[in-house]
Parts: C-alpha cells; structure tokens; sequence
C-alpha cells in the first residue's frame, strides 16, 4: 500500500483490500496519519476524516494506544456534552532520522513522532567532496546523534535521505543516485548509508523539500501544487490529485534541467540553456559579476545584496534583478499550462531571497508567461520551510514506511 503525503485530508483512494486484516490494517493507517498531521485530534474527527462510524474510530484508537503510538491529551469543552478527549501522537514512542546531502556536506536532523525536531548534526559545507567523502560526513554524523541519545536509539524506525540527484529503486530495492549535474558516477545509496537492521530510504532533495511542505508547509491542503528548492542548484516538486509525482523511474520534478533557451548558457549537466544556468545560485551571481558586481561569497548574503543594490538602483543590479524575475516566470509560466496548479510555493534558500520582496513581481512574470485561464488561477506562496526542508521531508520517509506498514506489527519501546 502507497501513501503519499496528504493534503490535511488523507487520500481515501488506496488499492481495494480483499479481507477484513487487511481493511482493518489500512484504517489503522490512515487514522495514525491524521494524528500525526493534526498534532492533536479527536475520535470524531477521525471518524469524519476515515468514513468510518464513530465506534470503528474509537476501536481504531484503542489499537494505536495500545501500539504505543498515540495517547490521549487531555479533553476540550462540548458546548454543554461530556468533554471531548484529545488525541494526539505519542511522542517519545519513536524516532526518525533526515539526512540533506549535497556536494559540500549533510545536514542530519532527528525527529520525534509528530515531527518536533530534537537534535541535528552538521558535516563539511565548505568545498565540494566525492561521493566517499560524503559518505563518510554522513556517517560521522549519525555516530553522533546516536551518542547523544542512546536512550531512544533502539526506538529509530529509520534513515531518510534527501539526494542531490535522481534516485532509482530496483525491484528489490536496491536503490542507486544518479547525479549526473554533480559528475559522480552512479552511485549505491548503500555505500553512503549501510545502516545494518536499521531502514535507509532516499529520494531526490528537492521531492523531499516539497514532501515538507505537503505535509506540514504553505502546500498542505492543496490537491495540485509546484514546489520550487531554488539554491546552487533547481528543483521541484509536483503534487497532482493530491500525491507527489515521481514518474515512471523517479525522475519526474528535474525542472532545473528543463532547457528554457536553446543554446543557452552552458549547464553543470552538460547540456546549455537549463532553468539552472540562469536561476541557480552560481548562474546568477556569475551574471553579477561579468555586468560589474562587486560582492563577497556565493551565498545567502551576495544574493541578498544583489537584491537591495537593486532596490538602491544600482543598473547593473536592477539588469539582473529583472533577468531573473523574468526567467523565473517564464520557466514558472511553461509549468503553470502543463500542470495547473492551484499553489505554487517558492522555496529553497535562493528562493527565499527573492520572495522577500519580489514576490509579486514574480507571480505577475509567472501570470505574463502562462496561457491567462490557468495564469489566474494559482496562488503563490513563499515555503515554510527553510534551510531544513529536505531533512525534515526526508525524515517522513521512514514514517510513512511505518503508516504504510500495519502500525501495530512494530513494537515500540518504553510502552
């Protein structure tokens, strides 16, 4: 059974269960999910959200509870009726791990079960490495959240991790990256995580940034929705009928090396005129610099001083300003008429820069690029999540493996 992320309502359209086990096995499933997405709920609202009568959401609840997954909080007023007990995910019962990997290092981030970050640990972030010294990073940074809490170690349901590539899984399961805008060979997600007993799961950084954002950010409760990573590199994540798509192979959502000008500027992937060559970080500031900019470093503060030399009417500032903008909406526009969105949700730490104060600049750009019909029909949002979008999306990949599973055939410690 698949459940992608939902939208605040869960999607009620599984595959057709053939017995009692199973169909119990998958109500459990979508009533832990709505827990862990509410933060905090009630049986009734579980029964609303499932389609099941009052008594099966209540003997829906007392499986959860006696899983160690979810407790009661407590009670709320009922206008006159006996109070209503709160339901809400137990948190100490489990943790879960998210890894964003890129060329320069990880950033491991540990969860509890509704999603409250409770450590992270940080490697390289200075120059590009190899895929072993990555690995290497990686593991250094687990061996450290493991030290520091040994106690709810034994509780891990697993390992997600956010690649700078596309991820494909074999049949069985054997899953390789493919970063070929990186120049690594393919590469065994095995040899940057083996984990032993313990679940890794990888997908594409930026399908992990919009996983957050579906879940818990400004694209939860949107059914069709385009999620931007813009930062050195460009990514996206599509949401259509409520689930994250991911093509026939995994690849669907390489937005950045869509080619927006044939010919174009030369990209890290080997073709020219990707969205990445004129909207990734480098691409950006490169252009900067060849029209007479002068700034420090290639990150979140040369970026932010193109922006207000811009607003200062510096020329060569408000030339490039424009350009991206304009680019931006142009490559935005292409993907409002092929999905048609109803959120469009800017996010990455590059893009972040540019909604602070272009935001309606770029929706306007997006609309002037799109056929008028779908061009007025989206909203755009700047992302809630910041630098930890694909960790703390990666981290829901272990989880849903468990709501996806029968929650009930895990034991959690400490129950």
């Amino acid at each position: 059974m698949s459940l992608e992320p939902g939208s605040g309502r869960l999607p009620l359209t599984l595959p057709e269960v053939s017995t009692v086990t199973t169909l119990r096995q998958r109500n459990r499933a979508l009533a832990l999910k709505h827990v862990i997405l509410a933060q905090e709920t009630t049986r009734a609202a579980i029964a609303e959200e499932t389609g099941l009568s009052a008594a099966s959401a209540a003997n829906l609840v007392t499986d959860l509870i006696a899983a160690g997954l979810v407790e009661e909080r407590g009670s709320i007023s009922s206008h006159g009726g006996r109070p209503i007990t709160l339901i809400g995910p137990r948190t100490e019962s489990a943790i879960t791990i998210g890894a964003d990997i890129g060329e320069r290092g990880v950033a491991v981030e540990m969860f509890d079960l509704a999603m409250n970050r409770i450590d992270r640990e940080f490697r390289g972030g200075v120059t590009e490495e190899a895929p072993e010294r990555i690995g290497a990073d990686l593991r250094e940074a687990l061996e450290a959240l493991r030290e520091r809490n040994a106690g709810r170690w034994p509780t891990l349901l697993g390992i997600g991790l956010g690649l700078p590539g596309v991820v494909e899984t074999a049949p069985d399961g054997t899953q390789i990256l493919y970063a070929q805008s990186l120049g690594w060979p393919p590469v065994p997600v095995a040899s940057l995580c083996a984990a032993g007993r313990i679940p890794v799961l990888a997908e594409n950084g930026a399908k992990m940034a919009a996983r957050a954002e579906h879940w818990f950010g400004n694209a939860r409760g949107a059914s069709h929705a385009l999620i931007t990573l813009l930062g050195r590199g460009v990514g996206l994540g599509i949401v259509s009928g409520g689930r994250l798509l991911f093509g026939a192979r995994s690849s669907a959502g390489e937005w950045g090396h869509m080619v927006i000008e044939r010919g174009g500027r030369p990209c890290r992937c080997g073709n020219r005129g990707c969205v990445e060559s004129y909207l990734g970080s480098d691409a950006i500031l490169s252009a900067w610099r060849a029209a007479g900019g002068v700034f420090e470093g290639t990150g979140w503060r040369a970026v932010g001083k193109l922006i207000s030399d811009a607003h200062a009417g510096d020329r060569a500032a408000v030339a490039i300003v424009d350009d991206v903008v304009d680019c931006l909406g142009a490559a935005l526009g292409g993907l409002v008429n092929l999905a048609g969105p109803e959120r469009i949700v800017i996010g990455g730490w590059v893009g972040l820069r540019l909604m602070e104060s272009l935001g309606e600049r770029i929706a306007e750009a997006t609309r002037r690029h799109s056929l008028s019909r779908p061009g007025g029909q989206f909203e755009l949002l700047v992302a809630k999540f910041g630098g930890d979008a694909v960790a703390t999306g990666s981290a829901l990949l272990p989880l849903e493996a468990l709501i996806a599973a029968d929650p009930m055939s895990r034991e959690v410690a400490g129950r």
